[in-house]
């Protein structure tokens, strides 16, 4: 539990120190390395994909999606990046396709597709974060979706601890309770209407109460949803974590599993009612 606190304040600090205090670069750097490491983890330690070749290949380019998304704009126009974007993914679906044909005795078509889901999809989940970033009042607005993720996972924690009765998921997740769920959404709401008065106090942003509620509710519904989702994984391939970096939290998946779903709802909504 001291390993899990001690790191928990560490990253915390880390967090606000990238958004306010060091170059954007270093967060660009940081989102990118947790790009590979979450795409690393889908696929190595579940041995959702067997061949460590096309594991490696799908991780590294996991990594080199958010170097072009994160690192690259900061130097070069957008539409270079467009360019990139789609180079990479030709190379990478050739790639996946010959490794088929060199290896179609053992691999098949459902292990492309979990390569192709680690190396892309889940890379581009995740760096919502960052395309949230550069918003007006993006170092502002990006804590939105990891107060909605981790906020809702501490608000239910704390809800089912006290007021469970009913199991959520009894075989994928017995811990979780039905009342913990609703705990987490209303716990979430009351956090993001209480960000926005802060932002809105202090940042000189303008943002609108019911949205950030709705962000909140429907955030902390869509976090459940992803939290629920990679514990299925973990279930079918028989591990406990995806990983061991975070020392109390586990791997990347086990701490970010919920921000990945909620990230790109943040954006959507974000950009459609442009609550900056």
């Amino acid at each position: 539990m001291k390993a899990r606190i001690l790191f928990g304040v560490t990253g915390f600090v880390f967090v606000l120190l990238s958004l306010y205090i060091f170059p954007p670069i270093i967060l660009a750097i940081s989102l990118s390395i947790l790009s590979f490491l979450a795409a690393f983890e889908l696929i190595t330690p579940t041995k959702l994909v067997n061949n460590k070749i096309m594991a490696c290949i799908s991780s590294v380019c996991a990594f080199i999606f958010g170097i072009i998304n994160c690192v690259v704009p900061l130097f070069f126009k957008m539409e270079m990046i467009a360019v990139l974007n789609e180079m990479l993914m030709i190379f990478f679906v050739v790639i996946l396709f010959l490794m088929l044909l060199k290896h179609h005795e053992y691999l098949n078509f459902s292990q492309i597709s979990r390569a192709f889901f680690a190396g892309i999809i889940i890379p581009s989940m995740l760096l919502s974060l960052w395309r949230i970033f550069l918003m007006k009042g993006g170092q502002f607005l990006v804590l939105m979706p990891l107060v909605a993720a981790w906020g809702s996972d501490t608000c239910a924690l704390f809800a089912g601890m006290l007021f469970g009765k009913h199991k959520l998921a009894p075989v994928i997740s017995p811990k979780k309770t039905i009342e913990g769920a609703i705990g987490g959404v209303i716990g979430a709401t009351v956090l993001m209407i209480l960000v926005a008065f802060i932002f809105n106090t202090y940042a000189n942003l303008k943002m609108s109460y019911a949205v950030a509620a709705l962000l909140g509710a429907v955030g902390a519904v869509v976090g459940q949803v992803g939290d629920l989702s990679f514990s299925v994984i973990k279930r079918q391939t028989n591990i406990k974590d995806y990983g061991h970096i975070f020392p109390g939290h586990g791997g990347v998946l086990d701490r970010f599993d919920s921000v990945i779903f909620v990230a790109p709802l943040a954006e959507v909504i974000l950009r459609i009612f442009d609550i900056s």
